[in-house]
């Protein structure tokens, strides 16, 4: 029977507005129906709002929690996530590839309301598709959702607008640097499908990233968030299959495969003339991958963090 992933991300949602004074959250219903649950744009949010919200994106199929940063990266938390189902969770779900645009408006959306609506080329890919009476969805923005968003996500997820359930925080809070340092599983597995690996190979992820701190202006948390993972991310996956396809795989899956690798991300930005869209997709990736084999238990590893990025990045200054 096929995991419902709406209605799984949904159970931790009603937690959340259930606990929604413990975790600094606002809740709020659009004039249309539509509950906006904000992690982190007019509301405080928190470390443990951001940690839930990356339990959503991940339709409630993966667990993240904080951990002791390595010394040698970074001091303090980094965040861990794993998932026994990664491509439901991480790819179905987890991968912002939901570009939501409405006038001026614009946020990256993720969360399972992609499997429902985005008209993502990906899907095609994977073959999940999932049809819901009620739909959640995660958006990286510093901005409330109006209404006429709303009304477009629900029309493309084909429900009411009162069964939508829209996440937010800005990347330049607590709770939206979590959830987006959240992703270096998912950056793997994304990498992996753009190079042609067949996903259904891989069994499980395990991953982490150290937390950076929290910046006030957008673009400096961008820049920090991708840091921790193109620099700092750490990815195990358990794979089945024959080594020699990993073997031959594994040294294009880090981010250090890219030619743009190399520098903080804000500089890469820069250099890029502020358009994503000039950087090398195969850039956003993880700074090493560990694959281990479960049919004939070998293991091998790809890449390395690179401490010195992530200093310069982070901007933390020794007392």
């Amino acid at each position: 029977m096929p995991i419902l992933l709406n209605k799984s991300a949904s159970a931790i949602c009603e937690q959340m507005a259930r606990e929604a004074a413990r975790l600094r959250i606002l809740i709020t219903t659009a004039s249309i129906g539509t509950r906006i649950i904000d992690c982190g744009v007019a509301s405080p949010g928190g470390l443990e709002a951001g940690r839930l919200m990356a339990e959503v994106c991940l339709a409630g199929l993966g667990s993240v929690s904080f951990v002791p940063s390595s010394a040698e990266l970074c001091p303090g938390l980094a965040v861990q996530v794993h998932t026994d189902h990664p491509i439901e969770a991480c790819i179905c779900s987890q991968y912002a590839g939901w570009q939501v645009s409405a006038g001026k408006y614009f946020a990256m959306g993720s969360g399972p309301m992609r499997a429902i609506g985005s008209k993502e080329p990906l899907f095609e890919k994977i073959g999940h598709r999932e049809t819901s009476s009620m739909a959640v969805g995660v958006l990286e923005t510093g901005t409330i959702p109006p209404d006429d968003v709303c009304r477009q996500l629900a029309e493309s997820c084909r429900i009411s607008a009162d069964r939508l359930t829209l996440l937010v925080a800005s990347t330049a809070s607590q709770a939206g640097t979590v959830q987006v340092v959240a992703r270096s599983v998912e950056t793997a597995l994304h990498k992996l499908l753009e190079l042609g690996f067949d996903l259904r190979r891989v069994e499980s992820g395990f991953g982490v990233a150290p937390l950076p701190p929290v910046s006030h202006d957008t673009m400096a948390a961008i820049g920090r968030t991708n840091d921790a993972i193109l620099y700092g991310g750490e990815v195990t996956l358990w794979v089945r299959g024959d080594d020699d396809s990993l073997e031959a795989i594994g040294p294009r899956v880090p981010s250090s495969a890219s030619a743009d690798f190399g520098q903080p991300f804000a500089a890469i930005f820069a250099r890029a003339g502020g358009d994503f869209y000039q950087i090398d997709p195969h850039l956003f990736s993880p700074a090493s991958v560990l694959l281990c084999n479960l049919d004939t238990g070998n293991a091998f590893r790809f890449g390395q963090t690179h401490p010195r990025v992530i200093h310069e990045s982070f901007g933390i200054r020794r007392g």
